[in-house]
């Protein structure tokens, strides 16, 4: 008897060690997934890339040359760090330090790896490179250290994603990350991203369409963030619907021999019968065609008009569903008939007090209703978008715009040819196209400034509206500062004075006279640009000329100078200096 409960014992124990093992497997593996993007700041660079009669250096945040311009190209992978990879003549690389002491020479052929299809300060992957060996290719970081042996046909960046990498082994596509690991297997023909996309993650929690070729074409599956096959590669086409943001779950229409269905994550829920089928963010639900004949579905597959009519519309709130003798029926978005009239749209707002009515009875005139459906607006208007709180921004017959608010009460005047909310601020700004005039509002709708042919730059913790006459600066709470407020650790500030500008110090000591016609304030590395004559010049911060106005530059917006270069961007976040 004892014997067997020993052998009962034994066989529990390896149970559980059989369990913790998988357990702990699975946990390595979750993490042998996850990486991280380093995020720097323009703010935080301390190398730049130069360029001198057509060839190319580095020089550093104090604009001391650190590599001579005597390239055909140099990349800066990760501006913070001393790694530069210089392209000669004949399109190889060699790899200097901020000595210039040539550094990675056990790898041959280095390259960096360009982002695809991200908008970034900086346009490569920031701490790692390719490097090649007998004709394939593999991944080490900026230190030097392996991550992948040299075993891929190519790698390249996955478009959308930062830190993920498409490789190519033995002619099979597949993903890994920033660390060498693999998120897809190399075993598809073709590897995209989904495009879903979040405000707070970006596309980082986009899934992949995977494909293989077949004798009847390309066949398409879906793989999860997490690596899990959702889909395998059986359907002639696959597409997300990305325009709906669910941690927990993925909306995927498919299609197999020209029939459409839908799938919610492995479950389908809509079978493979369709001719189309779309969805309708204003409410949440999707429009299906058969035989040309439309009708409308939950995203839970359940029918909620059946697809027998000629035409739906999903508008706002309601749907708006067209018989073939031309009846217009309204529905809720339950599939419930609406008491409605068919030529009323009703538009939800973000405040739940409000929404906005668009008759087209007569032409599209809008209105603004309270949370119980009663109009509180009497003027026929022909255009309301919700702005925040309780204000509007609104049209008339002529096109101009201004702000009224839930009482209908002109807040700011309808004579505007556009009104925005600057991003990542409470401020508003209108614009006057007849004599480029913008004004500057604060969140209580308060005129705070007005000015002719401005730029308006939006820093980390203030706003600066200026023009080559004057520069007006405004925290983010919507108070006017100084430059002396807003650049505490600077030593000289640019200042106008009967249309001409200077330089002085905190107490307001001048230290340049007024003579230039417009001065920039000092920068992250200490200059600041004049301007005399249509020519620009640089000073430092101890108020030295370092270089004369003598440069025509065409920007709008103020110049940037390190010591006697000034930056040229050309496009997609990248730039250089030059003299």
């Amino acid at each position: 008897m004892k014997k067997k409960y020993i052998v009962m014992i034994v066989i529990v124990l390896l149970i559980v060690i059989a369990i913790a093992s998988w357990i702990i497997y699975k946990q390595v593996e979750k993490n042998g997934k996850e990486y991280e993007i380093e995020k720097i700041d323009i703010k935080n660079y301390a190398y730049f890339n130069l360029r001198e009669e057509d060839k190319y250096g580095v020089i550093n945040k104090n604009g001391d040359i650190v590599i001579d311009a005597t390239y055909t190209n140099v990349i800066i992978p990760n501006p913070q760090k001393a790694v530069f990879i210089c392209y000669d003549e004949d399109k190889n690389t060699i790899v200097f330090d901020q000595n210039k002491q040539q550094i990675l020479t056990d790898y041959q052929n280095i390259e960096p790896i360009k982002l695809k299809n991200i908008a970034s300060d900086v346009m490569y992957e920031k701490n790692i490179l390719t490097y090649a060996q007998d004709g394939k290719v593999g991944l080490i970081s900026l230190e030097g250290k392996v991550l992948t042996k040299p075993i891929y046909d190519s790698i390249e960046g996955l478009p959308y994603k930062e830190g993920e990498l498409l490789v190519k082994l033995n002619g099979k596509y597949g993903v890994i990350n920033n660390k060498g690991n693999y998120l897809v297997n190399p075993e598809y023909d073709q590897i995209t991203v989904d495009n879903y996309t979040t405000e707070e993650d970006g596309y980082k929690k986009a899934g992949y369409i995977v494909s293989n070729t077949t004798e009847n074409g390309y066949r398409y599956g879906y793989i999860d963030v997490n690596g899990n096959m959702l889909l395998e590669p059986d359907y002639n086409e696959i597409s997300r619907i990305i325009d709906i943001k669910d941690e927990n779950n993925i909306y995927l229409i498919t299609a197999q021999n020209g029939q459409y269905g839908m799938f919610k994550n492995k479950e389908q829920i809509i079978k493979n019968e369709y001719q189309s089928i779309s969805y309708n963010s204003e409410n949440d639900t999707l429009t299906l065609e058969k035989t040309k004949k439309f009708g409308a579905a939950t995203l839970d597959g359940n029918i909620i008009i059946p697809v027998e009519f000629a035409q739906i519309d999903s508008t706002g709130m309601y749907i708006y569903a067209t018989t073939t003798d031309g009846e217009v029926q309204v529905y809720q978005k339950d599939g419930t008939r609406a008491n409605v009239d068919s030529n009323i749209y009703i538009i939800e707002t973000e405040n739940e007090n409000y929404k906005i009515k668009i008759d087209n009875s007569q032409g599209s005139v809008y209105s603004i209703l309270d949370k119980d459906g009663n109009q509180i607006t009497t003027a026929a208007y022909s255009y309301i978008e919700y702005l925040y709180d309780d204000y509007f921004i609104v049209s008339v017959s002529g096109g101009k715009l201004g702000i009224i608010n839930s009482k209908e009460e002109p807040i700011v005047e309808i004579k505007y040819d556009s009104i925005e909310k600057l991003e990542n601020t409470d401020y508003i700004v209108t614009r006057l196209s007849e004599n480029n005039m913008m004004q500057l509002y604060n969140k209580q709708l308060e005129e705070l400034c007005e000015m002719e042919n401005a730029v308006i730059d939006v820093e980390e913790d203030y706003v600066k509206i200026y023009n080559d006459a004057e520069a007006k600066y405004f925290d983010l709470a919507g108070n006017e500062k100084q430059n002396t407020d807003i650049l505490p650790n600077n030593q000289i500030y640019a200042k106008s004075q009967n249309g001409k500008w200077g330089f002085v110090d905190k107490s307001g000591n001048v230290v340049i006279d007024y003579i230039y016609d417009k001065a920039t304030d000092l920068n992250l590395y200490g200059y600041a640009g004049i301007k005399l004559d249509g020519k620009w010049g640089v000073v430092n911060a101890n108020g030295e000329i370092i270089v004369e106005p003598a440069y025509t530059l065409k920007e709008r917006t103020e110049p940037e100078f390190i010591k006697e270069y000034y930056k040229v961007e050309y496009g997609y976040g990248e730039f250089y200096y030059t003299k």
